[in-house]
């Protein structure tokens, strides 16, 4: 294995960046890269919000309020340049196969038609290659969850409520320094052994 594996074994989750911008030409690169995802039926129902500048503050103010940065272990995350929320969009699964060529497979009827969701799958994996391609473009990368004010947030950028939230990716150049790990470090990581199931369960 070549480049590939070694930007998978580099790849780590960044906790503090620094303010410098990130040339827009190089985020539209690494969405075009993303784009080339798989996608079931080639529906390609995800999307992103990209935040810059005072937006991004916005967004912190919302899901971080002041009062609760005191205590917050990675204070270098809010000088992130850049934060990206990825969307899934259910109906736009529902819709393509709908059309003739995929209408036998009853998927067409509805979101709860599908046993998988795989607008959330698709997403997921064009938001992997997202990450991936930040590594390997040199800059650092964070997904994590918007678990407070995220009503909020949708309603301030007019993100329509049938869209899923799959977090948000905060993204730019890693901050000069050793980076904070998360407490989740120290967990090993399986083996190959461990997760293959050989011939059955």
């Amino acid at each position: 294995m070549g480049e590939f594996a070694d930007v998978v074994r580099r790849r780590r989750m960044t906790r503090s960046f620094s303010a410098d911008p990130v040339d827009p030409s190089l985020l539209a690169s690494l969405v075009d890269l993303a784009a080339r995802a798989p996608s079931a039926g080639k529906a390609q129902g995800w999307h992103l919000v990209q935040l810059t500048g005072a937006a991004t503050a916005r967004f912190w103010d919302v899901t971080l309020p002041a009062a609760r940065r005191a205590t917050f272990r990675w204070p270098g995350l809010l000088d992130a340049p850049v934060i990206w929320l990825p969307f899934a969009d259910p109906q736009a699964y529902v819709d393509r196969y709908a059309e003739p060529d995929k209408a036998a497979t009853g998927l067409g009827a509805g979101a709860d038609a599908w046993p998988t969701p795989y607008w959330t799958v698709d997403a997921s994996m064009a938001v992997m290659t997202l990450l991936l391609a930040a590594e390997d473009a040199g800059l650092g990368a964070l997904l994590f969850g918007v678990f407070r004010g995220e009503a909020e947030v949708r309603r301030e950028l007019g993100v329509p409520d049938t869209l899923q939230l799959l977090g948000a990716v905060a993204l730019g150049h890693p901050a000069e320094g050793p980076e904070p790990k998360g407490r989740s470090a120290p967990r090993a990581r399986r083996t190959a052994d461990e997760i293959v199931h050989v011939g059955g369960w």
